[in-house]
């Protein structure tokens, strides 16, 4: 148990909260309105799976829900983290969008919401401990964007 805390464990139950909230909301108090927001949040839902496809496939076994990164991890600048840092967290907030748009459900987007501040806060957790344990991290981190390319 004391080495899921060193790993930062405490952000991994409290992503699985936030998450849990989003779906929970949505199926809790679902709304009305036009169908084309549904579509959209079908659309933005198989964006984020592609994204998180291809950024599990580009970190192989160096995936990990924890901030900290494992010890025989290995710094990961190809594929889908050319373009962004962190691109499983930009699938997980744009998963949570998409899913209170196909219900329609304003608490699962205000549950969404919350991802935002969460993985910033936790993705500089993160690159703190990259930026220790791998001496190209800063360089890679002014040539590319946190969440969003180009943007964030």
């Amino acid at each position: 148990m004391i080495r899921f805390q060193e790993r930062g464990g405490s952000w991994v139950v409290g992503q699985f909260i936030l998450l849990a909230s989003v779906v929970l909301f949505a199926l809790w108090h679902p709304g009305s309105g036009p169908v084309v927001w549904r579509v959209v949040g079908a659309l933005v839902l198989a964006v984020a799976a592609v994204v998180a496809l291809a950024g599990a496939v580009t970190l192989g076994r160096n995936l990990t829900p924890f901030p900290v990164p494992a010890q025989d991890a290995k710094l990961v600048q190809s594929g889908i983290y050319r373009t962004a840092r962190h691109p499983l967290y930009t699938s997980v907030m744009l998963a949570g969008f998409g899913w209170a748009l196909i219900w329609l459900s304003w608490p699962a987007a205000l549950a969404a919401a919350a991802l935002i501040p969460f993985f910033h806060m936790k993705s500089c957790l993160e690159e703190c401990q990259l930026r220790q344990r791998f001496s190209g991290y800063r360089e890679y981190e002014t040539r590319t964007r946190r969440f969003i390319p180009w943007i964030y």
